[in-house]
């Protein structure tokens, strides 16, 4: 049957979310998965997708798109009934509930969800800084340069300010590693095993920017609600986490450009003498058609072939391996020389690191 690939994938995505600590969107969607089985009401949602190749559902996150769309009309005071079931101040919530509530509501709701799962998924997930801190680190020690930031695909640009966090490394050996300003309002822990990255660089970042096609404006009360609507509401620590990234980047009034990301890349980066320059990107490649995607790979390595070591460049990304989306990497290819190297698999939130 057509409907058989979307069962499937947010059945995956329930077990995905139990394991990843979200026990309430797992219920959450195995309700949706056996409703839409069963011919319900949460099909009519799911019409984008019908007929769509496995790969084509994951790569466009349709499950996550879905339990986010129910997530963002718990957070309004519009629907209370199901405000009421959802996960508030530490309390679980009630998933059963929640979806007998939600259910109901399509038919009337119809509009308000479907606009929602219009936009791909924007997790502005800010424990991924501590992610890619290990590529910046490792860049500013083997360059000693200060460090020019570029990033790609960066919703509201809470990890462009991923120097202004402290970090904690909770080592398998029972010693913690920590980097950044203790006195950072915005904390990001991390389970890390392996060599940690080398934490007594201390990178300098020169200037910094960030593109995406449709960038979140964080000024818009709107627009704030559903970035954290992208998170799962049994998490508290990531939406705490979030609220301080938030506040930190509207007190600094920093703004991502909204771009298309090639074309972006080929207007503003290219090195510079004196520092080192760094893309970046997280969660991110996966959404972009595949022309466009053969067209950044061609670009980067264009900018690549430009580099010398007065000036290199860095392509820094985690993101699922092309072999198995189920696997989280992070990456980074410096030039001059082009080496490729695999530093880490990591969690894809960024809560744990195993580093090469």
């Amino acid at each position: 049957m057509s409907d058989e690939i979307l069962v499937g994938a947010l059945r995956l995505q329930s077990e995905v979310c139990r394991e990843f600590g979200s026990p309430f969107n797992g219920a959450m969607l195995a309700h949706m998965a056996a409703d839409l089985e069963a011919g319900g009401p949460v099909g009519e949602l799911l019409t984008p997708w019908k007929g769509a190749s496995r790969r084509k559902v994951f790569d466009e996150a349709a499950p996550i798109r879905l339990v986010n769309a129910f997530t963002h009309l718990a957070a309004g005071d519009e629907v209370p009934e199901l405000s009421r079931a959802y996960p508030r101040d530490g309390r679980p919530g009630d998933p059963d509930a929640a979806w007998t509530v939600g259910r109901a509501l399509i038919a009337s709701q119809h509009g308000r969800l479907t606009a929602f799962m219009g936009h791909e998924p924007q997790t502005n997930e800010v424990r991924r800084s501590g992610v890619l801190l290990g590529g910046f680190l490792r860049v500013a020690a083997e360059t000693g340069l200060p460090l020019r930031c570029f990033e790609l695909g960066a919703s509201a640009g809470l990890n462009m300010l991923w120097d202004r966090f402290h970090y904690r490394l909770s080592q398998d050996d029972g010693g913690d590693a920590e980097w950044g300003d203790p006195a950072a309002t915005v904390r990001v822990p991390i389970d890390w095993s392996g060599p940690a990255p080398p934490v007594d660089a201390k990178p300098q970042v020169v200037e910094r920017a960030a593109c995406d096609r449709r960038p979140t404006d964080l000024t818009d009360a709107a627009q704030r609600q559903r970035l954290l609507a992208c998170i799962w509401p049994d998490q508290f620590d990531r939406l705490e986490r979030s609220r301080a990234a938030i506040a930190l980047v509207a007190e600094l009034g920093l703004r991502v450009e909204a771009a298309d990301a090639l074309d972006w890349v080929r207007a503003r980066v290219q090195p510079q003498s004196g520092a080192a320059t760094v893309l970046y990107h997280s969660i991110f490649w996966q959404y972009l058609p595949a022309e466009t995607r053969e067209g950044l790979t061609a670009a980067i390595a264009e900018i690549g072939a430009q580099a010398t070591e007065a000036a290199p460049f860095a392509w820094l990304r985690m993101e699922p391996s092309p072999e198995n989306l189920a696997v989280v990497e992070l990456r980074l290819t410096c030039w001059p020389g082009g080496e490729d190297r695999l530093l880490a698999v990591v969690h894809p939130h960024g809560a744990w690191v195993r580093a090469s």
